[in-house]
This record gives structure tokens, sequence and C-alpha cells, in this order.
């Protein structure tokens, strides 16, 4: 198997990631409280650039992008504003999971970009949880996560 292909294997893992985070920020808006929903609609915004970045990036690298679930299951029941606090946080400690193989598997530009997108989501849970973790994206991968 060639780089690239560990690349675009890595791409479509975060492409997935990022059309949940998408979902889940969906379902953040619609519960969380006012003072934090400018945050939620920033994160949604970033999440959505992301991912139209990384489908071109899936394209680029001979792909096809995977299309969004319709819908996603959600790691716990979120009826109010403190459970979508907590998701956010895991969204977040999930897509920096993709982004750290992605880290992982690309090579050059692509892995500084993607190495990017990793602290942008490290600082976003971190924000949400009010705390950081000492090696993002890490120990989701070694949870098993």
């Amino acid at each position: 198997m060639s780089d690239d292909d560990h690349s675009l294997i890595a791409a479509q893992a975060v492409l997935a990631g990022e059309h949940a985070a998408v979902y889940g920020y969906g379902v953040i808006g619609a519960l969380i409280g006012e003072d934090r929903a400018n945050e939620a609609r920033a994160a949604w915004d970033a999440h959505r650039a992301r991912r139209d970045t990384v489908a071109r990036l899936v394209r680029d690298l001979g792909g096809e992008p995977r299309a969004a679930a319709a819908g996603y299951a959600l790691p716990f029941t979120v009826s109010d504003g403190g459970d979508a606090v907590r998701l956010a946080a895991e969204l977040e400690d999930r897509v920096a999971g993709v982004y750290a193989d992605l880290v992982r598997a690309a090579s050059g530009e692509l892995r500084g970009e993607a190495l990017a997108a990793l602290r942008e989501a490290a600082v976003r849970a971190a924000r949400w949880r009010g705390r950081g973790t000492a090696f993002p994206g890490l120990a989701e991968r070694a949870a098993g996560v």
C-alpha cells in the first residue's frame, strides 16, 4: 500500500469524523445555553469548513468523498446544556483522534495541515471541558475510542 493510499484512508476517516461533528453540533446548538451559543456556532462553522476542505482533499488523493449519514448515534443521552457541553468536548476529542491518524499517515504539507486541525480540535475540547489533555488525539486512540 502506498503512502497516498494510507493518506486517503486516513482522510476518509477524518471526513467521517467531520460529518459526525457537524451533526453533533446541530444537537448541541439546540440545547446549549445562551452563554456558549456563539462558541458552539463558531465550532459548527469550523467543522463545516474543515469537512468541505477534507472532501476536496479526498478527491485530490483520488478518492470519492463519503457522504454524510442521515443521522449519527450520540455517545450518551444529551438532554440539557450541561450534556451539550460534554458532547462538544467529546466530539472534539474524537475529531482530534482522526486527525492524529492523518498526521501519522501523511507527509509534507498535508501532515502540517492535519496537525493544525488536530491542534484546533484540542483547543476547542479544552475550552469546552475547562482543561486540556496531555496528548490530544492520542489518548483517545489508546483507549480504543
